[in-house]
């Protein structure tokens, strides 16, 4: 029992520095002239750009797929009428 309590004990030490650790780097991101808030505020930056840029593209995307379908009922349509023509061309000969 008395190892489990120095066990446990020894865990909550350990714990307390742990959250003051992480207590500091809250701090260190709120303070816009520390290395890592200026790195974590790029890495946003770039995440925000990023979004807008897959948005753009997935926006493109869809355009083309739009476009690409009425080529494909346009090629239908000229090959229907391309047949049309060739076989009244055979009847003419």
């Amino acid at each position: 029992v008395a190892a489990l309590q120095d066990e446990k004990t020894s865990l909550m030490s350990e714990n307390e520095i742990i959250n003051d650790r992480l207590e500091q780097l809250d701090d260190s991101l709120d303070d816009p002239n520390t290395v890592v808030a200026k790195k974590y505020f790029h890495a946003q930056l770039q995440l925000e750009q990023l979004q807008e840029e897959n948005f753009r593209l997935e926006a493109a995307k869809d355009d083309y797929r739009v476009h690409c379908e009425d080529l494909e009922k346009q090629l239908i349509e000229l090959q229907h009428r391309n047949n049309e023509l060739t076989s009244l061309a055979e009847e003419s000969r």
